[in-house]
């Protein structure tokens, strides 16, 4: 039996399918027999021969692009890494090489299907997750895919790890355990500044202004342009470092995991659980939310674009409002301006 049958509404002058499967109607948007017939013959065919028609699909694809044939998820990939530079690249260099991935590594784009996709998700982390969509989505944009493998809806939801930020007491128990005078100067600098660890790694004393007492550097990640206000305390650490060139020479030579796994070993010392070194970035916007820190001041100094990225980050801070009692008498002792 076909699954799908003609039908005429001479009403409105127009045929329809019927599929027997779904006891759904669905218009042609034709009023020609002739034509609604070859429409439904076809529809019969394509049923009839799903694997022959996936081959011509391909043969007319392969017109296009020769390379379609051959090209694997590795070569995607390849592709990915070459756009990208610096740290960026270096990250996409690692996801690639996960070991989830060894399950479509080698096998030709156009014929992997959403159960292959499945299946490195299912043995994947949340890393896995997210690179899976970014290399999906730039094979679709690069018209190496010609429909989505995993619709939007059905891809499994992102669920990060909860974090937080590192608490005052952390902060000086680290700092007061560490002999290297260059690494204790570099975890002051992520207190004070909310840096991410390569930025801090990377600051200069020329990225200093000791008269205004203010440092400004570009993100690495973003190129977001960053101004921060330096305190006192901020400002005894840099002077213990060097007044020309990296402040950190040292690490300045470093990988960011390489810093990481320093930082890792003191915290094991200490048995400190829970945090890395991005923690700091946590811990500065924390800080800021809790004393009412302008929320548009705390985006610049942490060089962030959204708002609701630096929302996501001070969500855990603890605001205790003052009483309006207590406010107001704030408000009423402060000097009155006089008009001269």
């Amino acid at each position: 039996m076909k699954r799908y049958r003609l039908v005429y509404r001479g009403c409105r002058n127009t045929f329809y399918y019927f599929d027997t499967h779904t006891n759904k109607r669905e218009s042609l948007g034709i009023s020609d027999k002739a034509e609604a017939q070859r429409l439904i013959d076809a529809k019969n065919e394509a049923v009839l021969h799903v694997g022959m028609n996936l081959q011509i699909a391909q043969v007319y694809l392969q017109h296009s692009d020769p390379s379609m044939a051959t090209r694997t998820w590795q070569n995607v990939f390849d592709a990915i890494v070459t756009k990208k530079h610096g740290t960026t690249q270096a990250r996409w260099q690692c996801a690639s090489r996960d070991k989830a991935f060894n399950l479509i590594r080698h096998r030709k784009v156009v014929e992997t299907t959403s159960e292959h996709f499945l299946a490195v998700l299912q043995t994947g982390t949340v890393a896995t997750n997210l690179y899976l969509r970014r290399t999906h989505h730039f094979a679709i944009g690069m018209h190496w895919l010609p429909w989505p493998i995993l619709p939007k809806l059905h891809w499994p939801p992102l669920v990060y790890k909860e974090k937080r930020g590192i608490t005052h007491a952390e902060h000086e128990q680290i700092v007061q355990h560490e002999k290297n005078p260059e690494l204790r100067a570099f975890y002051q600098m992520l207190w004070h500044t909310g840096g991410a660890q390569t930025d801090v790694a990377s600051l200069k004393a020329e990225d200093i202004d000791w008269q205004d007492r203010t440092i400004t550097y570009r993100r690495r990640k973003t190129g977001v342009l960053v101004q921060l206000t330096l305190g006192n305390e901020a400002m005894k650490v840099l002077d213990t470092l060097p007044k020309s060139g990296p402040l950190f020479p040292r690490l300045i030579e470093l990988s960011a995991s390489e810093r990481a796994s320093w930082f890792s070993h003191r915290l094991q010392s200490l048995e400190i659980t829970g945090i890395t070194l991005h923690c700091y970035r946590y811990a500065w916007a924390e800080r800021a939310r809790q004393f009412g820190y302008p929320e548009q001041y705390a985006m610049q100094a942490l060089g962030h674009h959204s708002a609701a990225v630096h929302r996501a980050y001070a969500k855990k801070a603890k605001v205790k409002l003052p009483s309006l009692e207590e406010f107001e008498n704030k408000i009423l002792e402060l000097p009155i301006a006089v008009n001269q």
